[in-house]
């Protein structure tokens, strides 16, 4: 019978080993965990629950316990998970598969424990009496696509309107008559960015295959016109008013020359 040669493994031999497979493993962690990091960057269309502090703020103060989720009774928030494209561990919600029911006790925000979710911004004072008022919450903004929403074709619909909790004021029906026949009106949404909670029970109830009217975040939703603009018009802006420079302040190459020069220049007009 012929004898085989076997290596004895020493006990150095198998430290390093071991060392050899947890640096694999690591390394292999490593990577799985960045992807999710990516991803998570990729997607900052992410909607929060109410009373939530600035994105910047909410990573920070968010310790992914979960008990707002726990707390809404309508199973509207979820923790974001692997594959989620949102940063893992944090709430947020999806208002085309469940909305946001606007609950007068907010049960979500009490519970958070490092106010991430800010309790404050969602109350008002009665008669020295602090209560929680959910139309000051702003998760969102609802924005209609003219193209998609069947009201600017001229077909009756007005399914977001009669959803919105603050009907007549988050969003209204504005009346258009139909030129063409002369004979038909429009009907047609319009979003107030003022009163607009972002709960996105209009985006539920839109009747077309992809939700016409959909919420976005705040600040990719609305514009941001700049602080050196003044609404000399309104009666808050009349003391900026006063204290406005009569200096420009040179912001681009076109703010160099004067309209008339860059209007009648062609080569200037789309840079």
């Amino acid at each position: 019978m012929e004898k085989t040669n076997k290596i004895a493994i020493t006990e150095r031999r198998r430290f390093l080993t071991l060392i050899a497979q947890g640096s694999g493993l690591a390394a292999l962690g490593g990577m799985v965990w960045t992807g999710y990091l990516e991803e998570a960057k990729s997607a900052p269309l992410i909607l929060r629950p109410p009373g939530a502090v600035a994105e910047i703020d909410f990573m920070r103060l968010c310790i992914k316990c979960g008990q707002c989720v726990e707390a809404c009774p309508y199973h509207t928030l979820h923790l974001a998970k692997p594959g989620d494209t949102k940063p893992m561990g944090t709430p947020f919600f999806n208002p085309r598969e469940v909305p946001c029911y606007m609950c007068t006790d907010i049960p979500c925000v009490p519970v958070c424990p490092t106010g991430a979710l800010d309790a404050k911004s969602v109350s008002k004072i009665t008669e020295g009496v602090k209560e929680f008022d959910i139309t000051k919450a702003r998760m969102g903004l609802a924005v209609v696509d003219v193209e998609s929403c069947i009201a600017f074709w001229g077909i009756q619909c007005d399914a977001c309107y009669r959803a919105c909790p603050i009907m007549d004021s988050a969003i209204k029906l504005e009346y258009r008559r139909n030129e063409r026949t002369g004979k038909h009106a429009y009907l047609t949404p319009i979003v107030n960015s003022l009163t607009c909670t972002g709960c996105g029970l209009c985006e539920r109830a839109c009747v077309t295959e992809k939700a016409a009217i959909h919420v976005l975040p705040l600040d990719i939703a609305k514009g941001a016109i700049g602080s050196h603009y003044i609404k000399g018009w309104e009666k808050g802006d009349e003391k900026r008013l006063e204290k406005a420079s009569s200096d420009v302040t040179t912001h681009t190459k076109r703010s160099e020359k004067s309209a008339t020069d860059y209007l009648n220049t062609n080569e200037e007009m789309f840079k």
